[in-house]
């Protein structure tokens, strides 16, 4: 689970970046529609970041952590996909990256049910 503290911090720090940037760098209506882009793929990884870093903690309280440990892998694959598809978009102009993003969406639910499953697991008995 260390990994997981250390990706959570850099998409983290990656993420308010990435939102500072957005907001102060991309003015203009011209980059309107990328500086949303940006924003919301950096909401969604600091978000996420911060249930990867939840993930983690949680690790050290159940017994069989494996199920804690993919919900916290689903959400990084969440990460790269949904949110590095909106930044592809927003810094490359390649559209077709859209296809990949509901891949990520998909990753952020499946780890959160996965995260839902370890808590109930754990706590049923």
């Amino acid at each position: 689970m260390r990994l997981s503290v250390v990706f959570a911090g850099l998409n983290g720090a990656i993420a308010v970046a990435l939102g500072a940037f957005a907001t102060h760098s991309m003015a203009g209506e011209e980059m309107s529609h990328a500086r949303d882009l940006v924003e919301t793929a950096a909401h969604y990884q600091l978000v996420h970041a911060a249930g990867v870093a939840a993930i983690a903690a949680l690790a050290h309280q159940v017994p069989d952590e494996r199920l804690l440990r993919w919900a916290a892998y689903a959400m990084l694959a969440g990460i790269l996909f949904f949110c590095g598809a909106l930044y592809v978009i927003a810094f490359a102009g390649i559209s077709a990256f859209g296809m990949v993003a509901p891949i990520g969406g998909l990753a952020f639910i499946t780890g959160w049910l996965m995260l839902a499953g370890a808590g109930w697991k754990r706590f049923s008995a």
